[in-house]
C-alpha cells in the first residue's frame, strides 16, 4: 500500500475516532478506566518484575547460566543458539510482548542471526503462565452456565503445546542455521557496559507505558465494539476477544455461556489480540532500525495459526476428556 493511501486512511480513522469519542465520552472514560485498571492490577505486577530480571541477566552476562539446563532440548530439537534459547524462555515465562522485545533487542545487538530472529518471532510471543493461571483461568471458571469447566492444565496445554509444531514449521520456511555456524555476540558477553538498575528501570518503564497506552486504547475500542448489535453472543465474543485479550476475555466470560466461552478465551490468549500486535510492533523496532527486517505481517500470520491450532487442540482435548470419563 502506498504511503499516501496509508496517510489518508490514518486521517479518516482519526476523524472517525474523534467523532465517536464526542458522541459518547462516558463510554470512552469507562473503557480507559477499565484498561488502566487491568494494566495496573494485572499486567504491571506480572510483567514488570520479569522485565527487570531479564535486563539484569542479559546485562550481567548471565544468559548461559539460565539456558544451560535447557540447551540439550533447545539445541538438538529446536536448533536454537544459546541466545535464541534465552529469547524463547523469556517469552514463555514473562508473557506478551517480552518474547518479541528480547528477540528484537538480540537481533539489533548482533546476538542472533536474521534467520534465527525471524524463526523466534514466529513462536516466542505468548501469554505468561501467571496471566493464564491467575486471570484467564479465573475468568473461565466464572462463565455462566458452563457445564464443562476448563481445568488449568488443559488451558496451558492448548496454549503451549502448539509452540513445537510452529517451531518446526518456521524452521522449514525460514531455514535453520547449524549449531556450529551460529554467529553473533557470545551469550556470556554483556551488551557493552553493564546496565545500571536506574537504566534498566527507565527502559522497562518506557515499555510498560507503551503497553498500558495500547491496552487503554483497545479497551475503549472493546466497549464501542460491544455496542454493535449481534444476533448471537458468540459473534460478539469473537470480535471483542480479538481486539484486546484482557478486556476481551472478561467480556467473553460475561456474555458467552457454555463450552464456547473457554474455547474463545483459549484462542484469544494464543492470538494475543490486535492490541498485542501493536505492542509487538512497537518493541521489535521501526522502519529506521535494523529490526525492520522482522516482519509484523509474518508475525500476525503466525499468531493466527497459533490461535487456530490452540482452538483445534482445545476441541480435541475436550473429546478425549469426555471419552476417558
Amino acid at each position: 500500500m502506498k504511503k499516501s493511501s496509508v496517510s489518508l486512511i490514518y486521517r479518516i480513522l482519526s476523524i472517525l475516532s474523534l467523532f465517536l469519542l464526542l458522541t459518547d465520552p462516558s463510554l470512552a472514560l469507562e473503557g480507559a478506566k477499565n484498561g488502566l485498571l487491568l494494566w495496573g492490577m494485572v499486567i504491571v505486577p506480572t510483567l514488570f518484575p520479569f522485565m527487570l530480571c531479564s535486563a539484569a541477566i542479559v546485562g550481567s552476562g548471565g544468559v548461559p547460566w539460565l539456558t544451560r539446563p535447557f540447551m540439550p532440548f533447545f539445541s538438538r530439537f529446536l536448533h536454537l543458539s544459546e541466545n535464541g534459547s534465552y529469547v524463547l524462555l523469556s517469552g514463555l515465562l514473562c508473557g506478551y510482548p517480552m518474547g518479541a522485545k528480547t528477540c528484537g533487542e538480540f537481533y539489533r545487538e548482533g546476538r542472533i542471526s536474521f534467520s534465527e530472529a525471524r524463526r523466534l518471532l514466529a513462536f516466542t510471543n505468548h501469554p505468561s503462565p501467571m496471566f493464564l493461571v491467575g486471570y484467564a483461568a479465573s475468568q473461565i471458571s466464572a462463565i455462566p452456565g458452563n457445564p464443562l469447566l476448563c481445568p488449568v492444565w488443559r488451558l496451558l496445554l492448548c496454549i503451549y503445546l502448539p509452540i513445537l509444531p510452529l517451531a518446526v514449521l518456521s524452521g522449514k520456511i525460514y531455514g535453520i542455521c547449524p549449531a556450529s555456524e551460529h554467529k553473533g555476540k557470545p551469550a556470556s558477553a554483556p551488551a557493552g557496559n553493564p546496565v545500571s538498575l536506574d537504566e534498566a528501570i527507565t527502559s522497562c518503564a518506557e515499555t510498560m507505558v507503551k503497553i498500558g497506552a495500547y491496552i487503554m486504547i483497545f479497551s475503549i475500542i472493546v466497549l464501542y465494539g460491544a455496542k454493535i448489535p449481534f444476533s448471537n453472543p458468540v459473534y460478539r465474543g469473537i470480535l471483542l476477544s480479538s481486539i484486546e485479550i484482557t478486556t476481551g476475555i472478561q467480556a467473553v466470560a460475561l456474555t458467552v455461556s457454555g463450552p464456547a466461552g473457554p474455547l474463545l478465551i483459549t484462542m484469544a490468549s494464543a492470538f494475543g489480540g490486535l492490541s498485542g500486535i501493536f505492542q509487538t510492533k512497537s518493541v521489535i523496532g521501526s522502519s529506521t532500525t535494523k529490526n525492520a527486517g522482522l516482519s509484523i505481517r509474518h508475525y500476525v500470520l503466525w499468531k493466527l495459526l497459533h490461535g487456530l491450532s490452540s482452538g483445534i487442540l482445545f476441541i480435541l482435548s475436550g473429546f478425549l476428556a469426555h471419552f476417558l470419563c
